[in-house]
């Protein structure tokens, strides 16, 4: 086993006493009041409605109950974070099956909200490993939702729901069993169609050049200079590159690691800095508040490099738009935020790559390769090639994607408004087939939210769990953002 700080599970009589609780909490909430989370931080980039009100406290929902390194499988409270959902599967050697980059997302988000990283060109999406969802619906009942049971409807549509269905309050999960260290191999690039080319081949084979690929993603940083980061298991501090018995590479202090794709062919890490890798510095937004700049990153703490730190700085220019409104004083033309990621068929990503460094001034981009498992939905029939297992997010069975992240701002130029370039990317991101995810700025009008994310289905499952509507529905908490 792995040594990781202790991470104390939640013993069942705990997490019913929980769910007692929590039930009552929702049955007093005013009925004519739209329910919301209490919660102190969010990963979230769209904008909300101001709270009114009391929230729903799911603070007491933020452990594992249980970690099986026989079965592979763990149950888990839906508001654990991965960082403390990673310090009890590493305790047990084993990690799930995807882990977002970021360590305050939480289990429940990653599912109903949907998360991504370098494991997804084998494992897919988070909720793909659920196999017991546990939830708290909009009519105040916990039903437990499993793909083939009484309610394999809510199963289907919770991912991409983002809480306007319900609240998961258990999940149970699929595992997988890690090793020490992960060896690095970053392969640079000259040509969009040449990545994409070569990201086709390794998801096909599982294997670059003779050498198994576990982990895959990459980082465009100009049409012309592009790295896919190649990972694979290892055991021994023998298989680092700079000879046997070399310290792992450290990113969490003075060393950033997106740099050292530009500088170093290949690297060795501890499977938790890899699994953190990008939480450092919020892949390279830390740059955005000097904390990249060798002095400032001296005096800098460590314990405050991470991205829930970034994120309050960025909560609170948006609450009090210091910087905007020194912009303004300096002449500087507004700002549109640009902070998405989108999924593009593997087969127009290119083309999408390309349209974009054209038209959008954002770099650097991040891939990420993804493709649903082929495996069945725990239970049921294997899904036809082409079809669309998860209704909210109906990505196909058998096609790859990409999925490309930028998360920066642009200036609005005359004759512009704030949201156009957020529009382009939307209509873009339409004609090549591909869909963008939620959790920041959307545009769509109605019906072609409806078109794009499961608007006939979600409609029925919304009326079957949530009758009287005490959550906003998906498009008001994307669109409307109430």
């Amino acid at each position: 086993m792995l040594a990781v700080p202790h991470a104390r599970l939640a013993t069942p009589a705990e997490h019913a006493s929980a769910t007692r609780e929590v039930r009552a909490q929702y049955a007093s909430l005013p009925q004519d009041a739209p329910v919301r989370l209490a919660k102190r931080t969010s990963n979230l980039f769209r904008p909300r409605a101001a709270a009114v009100g009391p929230g729903l406290d799911v603070g007491a929902f933020d452990r594992a109950i249980d970690v099986d390194p026989v079965s592979l499988t763990a149950r888990v409270q839906g508001m654990t974070t991965y960082e403390h959902l990673v310090e009890a599967t590493l305790a047990q050697g084993c990690t799930p099956l995807v882990v977002p980059q970021l360590k305050t997302i939480t289990l429940g988000g990653a599912v109903t909200g949907l998360g991504i990283e370098s494991t997804s060109f084998r494992n897919g999406l988070p909720h793909e490993s659920v196999l017991e969802a546990e939830v708290l619906t909009g009519d105040g009942e916990v039903v437990t939702a499993t793909p083939d049971g009484e309610h394999a409807d809510l199963f289907r549509s919770f991912p991409n729901s983002y809480g306007s269905l319900g609240y998961a309050l258990s999940l149970t999960i699929e595992v997988e069993r890690v090793h020490p260290y992960v060896a690095l191999r970053h392969v640079p690039f000259h040509d969009l169609s040449a990545v994409t080319d070569a990201i086709a081949a390794i998801m096909r084979e599982r294997r670059w050049d003779g050498e198994p690929v576990d982990f895959l993603d990459g980082v465009v940083f100009s049409r012309d200079e592009a790295y896919l980061t190649l990972g694979r298991w290892a055991d021994s501090l023998d298989e680092h590159p700079d000879g046997p018995g070399t310290r792992p590479s450290d990113y969490t202090g003075q060393q950033v690691f997106y740099r050292s794709l530009q500088q170093r062919e290949r690297d060795l890490l501890t499977v938790r800095d890899y699994l953190w890798r990008w939480d450092t510095d919020w892949f390279w937004c830390s740059r955005a508040f000097g904390a990249q700049h060798p002095l400032v990153r001296r005096l800098w703490p460590k314990s405050r490099l991470r991205s829930d730190v970034y994120w309050k700085i960025v909560a609170f220019e948006n609450r009090h738009k210091v910087m905007a409104r020194l912009d303004e004083r300096r002449g500087r033309p507004a700002r549109e935020r640009v902070v998405q990621d989108v999924e593009i068929p593997l087969s127009r990503t290119a083309e999408f790559l390309d349209w974009f460094l054209r038209e959008v001034p954002v770099e650097p981009l991040w891939l990420c390769p993804v493709q649903l498992r082929p495996d069945p939905l725990r239970g049921g029939e294997a899904p036809v090639t082409g079809s669309s297992p998860w209704p909210l997010y109906p990505m196909e069975v058998g096609t790859p994607y990409v999925n490309v992240g930028f998360w920066s701002t642009v200036p609005i130029l005359p004759g512009r408004r704030d949201g156009d370039t957020n529009r382009a990317i939307e209509d873009q991101v339409h004609e090549l087939g591909g869909h963008k995810s939620l959790y920041s700025d959307a545009y769509y009008d109605e019906e072609t939210f409806a078109a794009l994310y499961g608007g006939a289905d979600y409609a029925l499952v919304k009326k079957r769990y949530d009758p009287r509507g005490r959550l906003p529905s998906l498009y008001d908490k994307a669109v409307r953002a109430r």
